[in-house]
């Protein structure tokens, strides 16, 4: 056989897939835990501003669906079970104190799910915030741990809760650091962010990553309070 008929029957190796080739998101039912909350609401509130379907979910249905009459654009409340059985996409924002009990909870609820974590374990004291390391190495991966039926991504952790609420600022100037096991749910989720005019969804890693990313929310806090900002993330060449 000749070297040429060896390269004749060398299959072409596909080409690389673009990272900014990312799914229509357009048509997905998005459920937020938490949602009553300063950061669960401006996130439903951007999305739903976007055209996305959002439903926001709390321990009571009363308090959810008061939430989302104020919010509008179509935005439904229930309670956080209701909420995660009808959602495609749900996004937990729920107090850390409260994260693993809430998840534990819904285990049946959320399976087959595509499940986003933005908790920040921190806790606070006279020195300001600071990370704390949950058992399982993050907020994520305990939400990973707790439910071996969905699937887990982390994602929304350095948004400004005041800059997402505002109905007067139109875009968010921030990048949104995403996480997750599976390159196909880590693009759904890229693609949400991207919905939010401003911010773009980046690819930062699996949930073993997850630490970081959440701690750095306590660094972040800082700068706000020293500069009296609502300081967000810009990955540079990419």
């Amino acid at each position: 056989m000749t070297s040429t008929d060896s390269a004749a029957q060398t299959p072409a190796k596909a080409p690389a897939k673009d990272p900014w080739d990312l799914p229509d998101v357009s048509g997905l039912v998005v459920g937020v835990l938490g949602g009553t909350g300063p950061q669960g609401k401006g996130l439903a509130y951007r999305l739903a501003r976007a055209g996305q379907k959002v439903i926001i979910g709390s321990r009571a249905a009363e308090r959810a669906q008061a939430a989302a009459d104020e919010i509008g654009h179509g935005v439904e409340g229930h309670d956080n079970a209701e909420t995660a059985r009808r959602s495609d996409v749900v996004i937990v924002a729920v107090p850390w104190d409260g994260h693993g009990k809430t998840l534990e909870s819904l285990r049946e609820e959320l399976a087959g799910k595509l499940v986003v974590d933005c908790v920040n374990p921190l806790g606070f004291d006279k020195k300001g915030a600071y990370a704390i390391k949950p058992e399982e190495g993050s907020a994520a991966e305990q939400a990973a741990a707790l439910l071996p039926d969905s699937r887990v991504a982390a994602a929304f952790h350095h948004l400004s809760a005041v800059l997402l609420q505002d109905p007067e600022i139109e875009e968010i100037d921030t990048d949104v650091m995403v996480l997750g096991e599976e390159r196909a749910d880590v693009e759904i989720v890229q693609a949400l962010a991207g919905r939010i005019p401003g911010m773009r969804g980046i690819f930062a890693g699996r949930l073993r990553n997850a630490h970081q990313v959440e701690s750095l929310v306590a660094n972040l806090i800082s700068v706000n309070r020293r500069y009296k900002a609502h300081a967000g993330l810009r990955v540079t060449d990419v």
